[in-house]
């Protein structure tokens, strides 16, 4: 009979274990914004926009930081003013000489993408961060309230436009740069 309860309270004692060991694993994980994302909340006290920045694979602890906060602190420069471009080139081919019954295709799809930011942000805070040990992947949030942000439209609005343009024919340089890199890459 003691044998009997041995076994039962050791099973008992196993079941609650594992019931515990569970618990504790749901209860960790990422902070909430960091599955929110980027974008505009209304927090508790102050509305603001949030950027959500992330690198991973960087082992120098500092620079993964640093690059974590100025991804997070792009983020939120997106949402003022951003240019995308995009590029699409299609062709294809079917080709038959002599024998009708052979013929030879080809194809062969292109698509360049850029996205270009410029904008000047003041009072972008890092308010939150997160390491996630097991990715290596270091996560920062960063905040403009509302109040600033006001600031920085009314700062925007005064920017030159020849240096918007300035910047994006740059843009295009580096482009146009990569692509002559590419070709020369191409197999012939």
């Amino acid at each position: 009979m003691n044998r009997v309860l041995g076994f039962r309270s050791r099973l008992i004692g196993g079941g609650v274990a594992i019931a515990l060991m569970i618990g504790l694993a749901a209860c960790g994980g990422p902070p909430k914004w960091v599955k929110q994302g980027s974008g505009a909340f209304n927090e508790k006290d102050s509305k603001g926009f949030y950027g959500v920045g992330s690198v991973t694979g960087v082992r120098n602890e500092p620079l993964a930081w640093d690059t974590a906060e100025n991804r997070a602190r792009a983020e939120i420069a997106k949402t003022f003013e951003t240019y995308t471009g995009y590029l699409m080139r299609d062709y294809a081919a079917s080709t038959t000489a002599g024998d009708f019954t052979k013929n030879t295709e080809e194809q062969n799809v292109e698509r360049a993408i850029k996205t270009v930011t410029t904008t000047t942000l003041s009072g972008v805070r890092p308010i939150e961060r997160y390491k996630d040990d097991k990715t290596n992947t270091y996560y920062v949030l960063a905040k403009l309230n509302l109040e600033e942000m006001k600031n920085n439209l009314e700062q925007a609005k005064e920017l030159n436009a020849q240096v918007r343009d300035y910047v994006r024919k740059n843009a295009d340089k580096l482009f146009d740069r990569l692509e002559k890199e590419e070709d020369k890459r191409a197999p012939r």
